[in-house]
């Protein structure tokens, strides 16, 4: 094997024992702030107190596929392309979901060291990040890429597996529910003992952090089976590094009903219908914990308003944060200018935006406050490793700010 892989222009030096990412989607750090006080995380408490943690920052819009695409490829969202679900084709005014891996731009490491190599693994929960995850992977040479989402829809040509429930031995999850995340937890652990691949990522869903917030038993319960199986994990003589796509921020009013900015209603009473184009970008197949509501979102104009007088609008708007045109957006959040939109509005933390009352379903929010994501606020996230830094990245930690996408290079290059 070599003695490194160079992967979008970071050297990777060969792990020296399999190196396993877990992305805890929606794993805002007051979750852990909590359960840590509480003691009720005790793996957790063990990695932080043996090896590594920070609050690094994520990408924008604080997303779960910009920010999960940044992770595996390493790279920021201009680099890699993918800034969100969707994105509009002027061409046709029409929505393009930005799954396929075709739009993503770069190699993914993991695709990288399987070139070189190594047996690697990716693991899901939702399978619309399962092709771009697994982007440049040849699952015919042993490599195993799956969605916990479709696990009984596992083939041995199409993700590197088969008869996956009786291998795992547990049913097959509903996608709402807490079992879709350890599903992918369960099988990692199971590959890992089988397979022992040498780099391994772990995807989970957000469902339980959109639905109950860190006071409420139900998020606690979640997190102390996550924390079992952690410690499970690194049983297998692993370096492990946790994770998080992006926070989760409640975003209703004292009443409990969804602090909403409905700003294509707002633009078309202003310019009129069909002026303007709002997309909401968190929008996936997984809408009723959140109901494709975020706290960014995207406007274009069709030609007769113009990009100020929009800008204009929307930061008169109570609740926006702030609302910028392409180039600048691009320039703060370093994201990929073809497939950005005229005009970029974001929320204040305790606020999401829509677009027309009307096509929004918020029927799966019933019973529960609104708790979604997508501001500059939820960019915040944790790194944890469980084993400590070498010396020369001990000192870029405490010199430099640390970006989620560089939980690879921490955990390949920079632990003991």
């Amino acid at each position: 094997m070599p003695d490194h892989v160079t992967i979008n222009g970071v050297r990777y030096r060969w792990p020296q024992r399999p190196v396993v990412v877990v992305c805890i989607d929606g794993g805002d750090p007051a979750y852990l702030e909590r359960y840590l006080a509480d003691g009720a995380i005790p793996n957790i408490r063990r990695f932080i107190e043996e090896g590594f943690a920070t609050v690094a920052i994520g990408s924008m819009p604080s997303f779960t596929c910009p920010n999960n695409i940044s992770i595996i490829t390493g790279t920021p969202t201009a680099r890699h392309g993918i800034s969100g679900n969707f994105y509009l084709d002027t061409a046709t005014w029409e929505p393009v979901a930005m799954t396929g891996p075709e739009l993503l731009r770069g190699d993914t490491i993991l695709a990288g060291f399987a070139d070189a190599g190594a047996k690697v693994v990716s693991i899901t929960a939702k399978d619309k990040l399962r092709r771009q995850l697994g982007k440049g992977l040849d699952v015919g040479k042993g490599h195993v890429s799956f969605s916990s989402e479709f696990a009984d829809r596992c083939t041995l040509e199409e993700n590197g597996i088969e008869n996956l429930l009786d291998y795992v031995g547990m049913p097959q999850p509903d996608m709402y529910s807490v079992e879709l995340s350890l599903f992918v937890l369960e099988a990692g652990i199971r590959l890992l003992k089988d397979r022992r691949p040498d780099v391994m990522y772990l995807s989970l869903t957000d469902f339980v952090q959109h639905k109950w917030s860190p006071e409420e038993k139900e998020a606690c319960e979640f997190y102390k089976r996550l924390d079992d199986v952690f410690g499970r994990l690194v049983q297998e003589d692993i370096t492990l590094g946790l994770i998080a796509d992006h926070g989760m921020s409640d975003k209703s009013d004292a009443a409990g009903e969804p602090n909403v900015i409905w700003l294509q209603d707002i633009l078309d009473a202003t310019f009129g219908a069909g002026e303007t184009t709002v997309i909401c970008p968190i929008t996936d197949a997984f809408v009723a914990h959140h109901g494709a509501l975020g706290s960014f979102v995207r406007i274009w104009s069709k030609g007769n308003v113009s990009v100020q007088a929009i800008i204009n609008r929307i930061a008169a708007v109570h609740g926006v944060d702030l609302a910028l045109d392409k180039e600048t957006a691009c320039r703060l959040f370093d994201l990929p200018e073809d497939r950005e939109a005229d005009v970029v509005a974001i929320s204040r933390k305790e606020m999401c935006i829509g677009s027309s009352a009307r096509q929004h379903d918020l029927s799966g929010l019933k019973g529960h406050r609104l708790r979604t994501h997508g501001s500059i606020e939820e960019t915040r996230v944790p790194l944890i490793l469980n084993r400590p830094l070498n010396a020369d990245y001990r000192q870029r930690a405490a010199c430099s700010l640390i970006r989620s996408y560089q939980i690879f290079d921490f955990a390949i290059n920079g632990t003991l």
